[in-house]
């Protein structure tokens, strides 16, 4: 009975980095929406205002979203969710590099939200 309880135990430390490299990687695409403020202001001409609004939508996407995907994905695990956050930031950058009007921002920082908080429930229960 000991040799089973300390092969489930025993910690998968390739994981486990996978996990945090990812967790960096997608931490990481949430500070780029603040550096590109200067970039979106005198390219696209935005407000403070809109400014203002695109780091509001952010933050309240992936605030908002991830513990009620939390509470959901603990009662329904979904093995597939940490890819589909991924890509959802991956959409997101991918639109935010191509935006030509802050709508399209809007979007692209939705999805990027909404994939920090996908990513964050289960990237917790993986390395947990």
């Amino acid at each position: 009975m000991n040799i089973n309880t300390q092969t489930y135990n025993k910690t998968v430390y390739p994981i486990l980095f996978i996990i945090g490299l990812c967790h960096l990687l997608n931490d990481s695409l949430q500070a780029v929406i603040p550096a590109m403020f200067p970039i979106l202001e005198r390219s696209l001409g935005l407000t403070f205002t809109q400014l203002g609004f695109i780091a509001f939508t952010l933050n309240v996407v992936a605030s908002i979203m991830q513990p009620l995907i939390g509470m959901y994905t603990d009662k329904y695990p979904k093995p597939y969710a940490l890819p589909l956050g991924l890509a959802s930031s991956m959409f997101g950058m991918l639109g935010l590099a191509l935006a030509p009007n802050f709508l399209t921002i809007l979007i692209s920082v939705v999805f990027i939200g909404f994939g920090s908080a996908v990513f964050h429930p289960e990237g917790s229960r993986v390395a947990y």
